[in-house]
């Protein structure tokens, strides 16, 4: 099967980028699923019911996020409900909405870091509790790993190496160049990158990041604005093994 992620979507012109390229891809790639990382769609931070509906018009099957799934208090009662929402798995109990899905057989799971993050419970502990406890465990099992730090997305990827069929790195919105297959069958990408303009500071106005870096004063986050860059990583999975043969970076430019 050939599974697209799209990286972290910013604001309305990373939701027209999507738009405007992914049904063409869908028929272009003969794709079978399409997950999009969503946490940034509403203005930059956050998620809306209005710009969720938007991603799934455009052919998204899965929407994942990440610590900004909470700005936009209207979603709350979306993620317990049957849209195909996830938010980190490794939140505290409690809070709203669900942290994998299964669907297409095809299982997956949002997960959060804590190295420069906050105080979550341990993802590498809460992925071996969900392996663990699904009946019957679909054998393709794809992970959204929103975190920070490199060396604990490329921890997690070598922990699950073997046991899922990909880690794909979200949240800092530069795309890395290390897509690769790991020994025992997984893909990994440290990050996969956005889909927001790229005359920005990571989707963020320059002028207005640097203003910020300059004075220190408060800062409210402004979508840039001009040229879209979209980024995904295409993977290949054997159904039956749950093994990936192949992963490669998707790159589009928007006008």
């Amino acid at each position: 099967m050939l599974v697209l992620a799209i990286g972290d979507i910013i604001g309305r012109p990373g939701r027209r980028a999507t738009r405007e390229l992914l049904p063409e891809l869908k028929q272009e790639l003969g794709l079978d699923l399409v997950i999009a990382n969503a946490e940034n769609t509403a203005g930059g931070l956050g998620l809306t019911p209005a710009t969720a509906d938007e991603l799934f018009a455009t052919g998204v099957d899965v929407l994942t996020s990440g610590n900004h799934i909470w700005a936009q208090k209207e979603i709350f009662p979306y993620l317990e409900g049957k849209l195909p929402i996830l938010r980190p798995l490794n939140y505290p109990p409690r809070v709203p909405g669900r942290g994998y899905l299964v669907i297409k057989q095809t299982m997956i799971v949002n997960l959060i870091g804590r190295t420069f993050m906050g105080d979550f419970d341990c993802p590498f502990r809460a992925m071996d509790k969900l392996l663990a406890e699904v009946k019957p465990k679909p054998a393709v099992i794809i992970i959204d790993f929103h975190a920070e730090a490199t060396s604990e997305k490329i921890a997690l990827g070598r922990y699950l190496d073997g046991r899922v069929s990909a880690v794909l790195g979200t949240h800092t919105h530069v795309g890395t160049i290390d897509a690769h297959l790991l020994p025992k069958g997984t893909a990994y990408v440290t990050d996969i990158g956005m889909t927001g303009p790229m005359d920005s500071v990571i989707g963020d106005d320059t002028k207005s990041v640097i203003h910020h870096f300059l004075t220190m004063l408060p800062h409210h986050l402004s979508v840039g604005k001009g040229k879209t860059e979209f980024n995904a990583i295409l993977i290949k999975i054997d159904e039956a093994s749950g093994k990936a043969t192949g992963i490669e970076r998707i790159y589009r430019e928007v006008a």
